[in-house]
């Protein structure tokens, strides 16, 4: 079975006091084809290798976006990775098909429950409305924008929660690598969460 090579663009601009991010980033599957990448590690004054990033996405053929949603958006550093690597006639454009195919996932944690990002919620949008700056990024480079992977209500989590969140990771990770899951099925829904309930649910070993 061909494995599905994944990067995962890790963004947290406080690791040391995430309650979250920093037990799930530690249970990434030790497997061949899934890279951690830790912008905010690699690059601590911002000063991004555009080449080398270039690279990194033209290796791998999943790019999963994994940080808290902050302010209704990405951490800073993931926009100015963007800004940088994402140039006209490379990322996009008449010429630019550097990106055709490939497909885009944002994993991401949300303090406030689900509940909260409803338009009749406390945040009055639906989280697909306000990730659809990423959504439009990933088709203007000619990507495919997975459902995305959501983590929410961290604030009100207790231990016994988070270990099962992490344990739900982990079988993601692993499935996705595995092409395990029917991604194609999954185009209409809300989140990939139900992909991978439908799946959990059958008892599919990680």
């Amino acid at each position: 079975m061909l494995m599905t090579k994944m990067l995962i663009l890790f963004a947290h601009p406080a690791l040391d006091k995430s309650r979250i991010h920093r037990r799930l980033i530690r249970a990434v599957p030790e497997l061949s084809g899934i890279t951690v990448h830790d912008l905010y590690d690699t690059y601590p004054d911002f000063d991004i290798d555009v080449a080398r990033e270039q690279e990194l996405l033209l290796s791998h053929d999943l790019i999963i976006l994994q940080h808290p949603f902050y302010w209704y958006s990405t951490p800073a550093i993931i926009k100015q990775w963007e800004d940088l690597v994402l140039e006209h006639g490379w990322a996009y454009g008449a010429q630019g098909t550097a990106l055709r195919g490939k497909r885009l996932l944002s994993l991401i944690s949300t303090g406030g429950p689900a509940d909260a990002y409803r338009r009749d919620g406390y945040n009055r949008f639906t989280m697909r409305d306000l990730l659809a700056p990423i959504e439009q990024t990933a088709y203007l480079c000619g990507m495919e924008y997975l459902p995305p992977y959501l983590i929410q209500g961290t604030h009100r989590m207790d231990e016994a929660e988070i270990e099962r969140e992490v344990g739900r990771y982990r079988q993601l990770l692993s499935l996705l690598h595995a092409g395990r899951i029917d991604l194609e099925a999954a185009r209409g829904q809300a989140s990939l969460n139900l992909a991978l309930d439908k799946l959990i649910g059958q008892e599919v070993p990680e």
